[in-house]
């Protein structure tokens, strides 16, 4: 199959930063076994489904138009996701919190164009497309719910990280990455769960973006809607995993109501949940999202959000009231009774307006690094920010003047004034000073020789938040994952059932095939293979070839004692086949 590339604008408009994780989805890479691991998947999803998930999934399948039988190609995905105002993008496998965030941000979903292995083929702890082209795309096509993400994408995008948030991604897609891949070494997959759990029993206090993620599994991945006693499926994890969709429908799994209680609630991604939350419905989710988004440092600022920026180790940005933001890495910050009174980034600084940097103000400019004070000058209620022009100049705030500033906190500000930069409703934002000395008590912050001194204007810190202000001011294309996901090998064994699959494929197409041939040398050259069997029983009862089907089906049934792991998956593959007749 060779899709026609249809460009999608969202896509064209994405920033560069986040154009690093995209990967060209190779469709021809795909195996006859992965396009049959697919359908069996979808086939006994839309039969479960359509009894116990939430109404849009079926809908949303033909708007997105998603196949049943064939893997989606990303490109007419993207022809008909565009009418619905998203797009899709193929990355390779668990990309960082924020990038996936601020992917939905932009209205694009992203989909890890690996597909499970047959082994794998109820649940994989790894990101494929059948979990986000068959879980995440359908539902979006609901309006309500594709805002909620939209939102979600713009709000989670800001939440600050610590340090250990890293370590864990990193772990958690070396562990993903491990289970799935064919022939891992036992030891080396324990390993690496004990390195997961080692730092999630080790986490401390939570971060913005853990409790951000955490919202976003017990909703995006496993939310359940309508009520304890009568839930329906919606979250991507559930709606593509056919163990667990089951499962989740039963007494083993508890049900509780969705609320911001959610954000505290831990989950192992490698293990079924033992329990999930309830909406009543998707405008709730959205409610409780503004509820958690009031209590991020994005809408409280002050002294605490900015201490989250400095823990956290990495590029963030401070907002005072004036609007202008201060965009670097927070190394320190001085207080007083409990609020901020000046502001220290180590390296290459940017500063901005609007999320525009503001000219002159780059990272080249301020590459050493930047502090400015924060507040009201000592004894005078009112704000510099406040000060008319004639308020200014009856405090020497003028351009030429030799000024001495006494802020709140002990931090003092002396040299000559240069300029001031105003917002643009005429606020001064920025004062740039030469020959300036700025000290704290004892403490010298700043010394004439270190150039022109330029000073934000801020009575507070209104906001704090993880990235920069204005993408353009940092080059922020360095994401290189400490691990890549593991191709199948390709052995001669491997390859030939590969080839009675696409045979058995080309047959449902339309092509003439000997189907007995094919099971012949199956049973007798893959004896532990269940599912092209199961593929050949369907094509049998169809052609009403009921001889070689009983054949079939007791063949199955040598491979369910021989892998009783397996016996379930081959009842519900028959179920299908026998069940579709008798309703027909």
């Amino acid at each position: 199959m060779n899709a026609t590339i249809e460009s999608n604008p969202l896509i064209d408009r994405l920033p560069k930063h986040l154009k690093q994780f995209i990967k060209p989805q190779d469709y021809e890479e795909y195996t006859p076994i992965n396009q049959a691991v697919w359908r069996y998947v979808m086939r006994k999803n839309v039969d479960y489904l359509s009894k116990v998930a939430h109404s849009s999934y079926l809908d949303g399948l033909k708007k997105t138009g998603i196949e049943v039988d064939s893997i989606p190609s990303m490109y007419g995905m993207n022809r008909i996701l565009k009418e619905i105002g998203w797009a899709a993008v193929a990355v390779d496998g668990f990309i960082p919190p924020n990038a996936f965030m601020e992917f939905q941000a932009y209205n694009v979903l992203v989909i890890a164009s690996d597909i499970r292995q047959l082994e794998h083929i109820e649940y994989t702890p790894a990101p494929d497309i059948i979990h986000e082209g068959a879980g995440h795309a359908p539902i979006i096509a609901n309006p309500e719910y594709a805002e909620y993400l939209r939102r979600f994408g713009e709000i989670g995008c800001k939440a600050i990280s610590s340090a250990r948030d890293y370590e864990i991604y990193e772990a958690i897609r070396l562990l993903s990455i491990l289970k799935e891949a064919e022939g891992t070494p036992q030891e080396e997959i324990e390993a690496a769960e004990k390195r997961v759990d080692e730092l999630q029993n080790d986490l401390g206090e939570l971060s913005e973006m853990a409790l951000i993620r955490n919202l976003h599994w017990w909703t995006v991945e496993y939310g359940l809607i309508g009520t304890v006693d009568d839930p329906k499926i919606y979250g991507a994890g559930l709606l593509s995993s056919i163990g667990e969709s089951a499962w989740c429908m039963t007494d083993n799994v508890t049900k509780l109501p969705y609320d911001i209680n959610a954000a505290y609630q831990s989950f192992d991604i490698t293990k079924p949940q033992p329990q999930l939350f309830v909406t009543p419905d998707f405008a709730h989710l959205s409610l409780v999202l503004e509820e958690f988004a009031n209590k991020m440092a994005l809408r409280t600022g002050g002294l605490s959000g900015v201490q989250k920026l400095i823990n956290s180790n990495a590029l963030g940005t401070v907002e005072l009231s004036t609007g202008v933001q201060i965009s670097g890495v927070f190394s320190n910050v001085i207080e007083s009774e409990g609020k901020p009174v000046y502001l220290q980034c180590t390296g290459g600084t940017a500063l901005a307006y609007r999320e525009k940097e503001l000219v002159g103000h780059g990272t080249s400019y301020h590459a050493e690094g930047f502090g400015s004070p924060v507040g009201k000058l000592k004894g005078i209620n009112l704000a510099i920010e406040d000060m008319s022009p004639r308020d200014l100049k009856a405090y020497g705030v003028y351009e030429g003047e030799r000024v001495t500033l006494e802020f709140e906190g002990d931090v003092t500000v002396s040299g000559e004034i240069i300029t001031g930069t105003r917002n643009i409703q005429g606020k001064i934002i920025l004062i740039s000073f030469k020959d300036c000395t700025v000290t704290h008590g004892n403490t010298v912050l700043f010394q004439p020789q270190w150039g022109t001194y330029d000073m934000a204007v801020g009575k507070k810190v209104v906001s704090a938040f993880s990235g920069p202000a204005d993408v353009n001011s940092f080059d922020l294309i360095t994401h290189v994952p400490s691990s890549q996901t593991i191709k199948a090998k390709k052995s001669a064994e491997r390859q030939e059932l590969e080839g009675f699959y696409q045979k058995v494929r080309d047959i449902r197409g339309g092509t003439t095939g000997d189907l007995e041939a094919i099971f012949t040398k199956v049973k007798e050259s893959h004896p532990n293979d269940w599912l092209l069997s199961v593929e050949i029983a369907e094509l049998l009862h169809k052609n009403k070839q009921e001889e070689l089907l009983n054949k079939v089906v007791l063949h199955l049934d040598e491979v369910k004692k021989k892998r009783p792991e397996v016996s379930h998956l081959i009842d519900g593959g028959l179920e299908l086949i026998f069940e579709k007749e008798k309703i027909s």
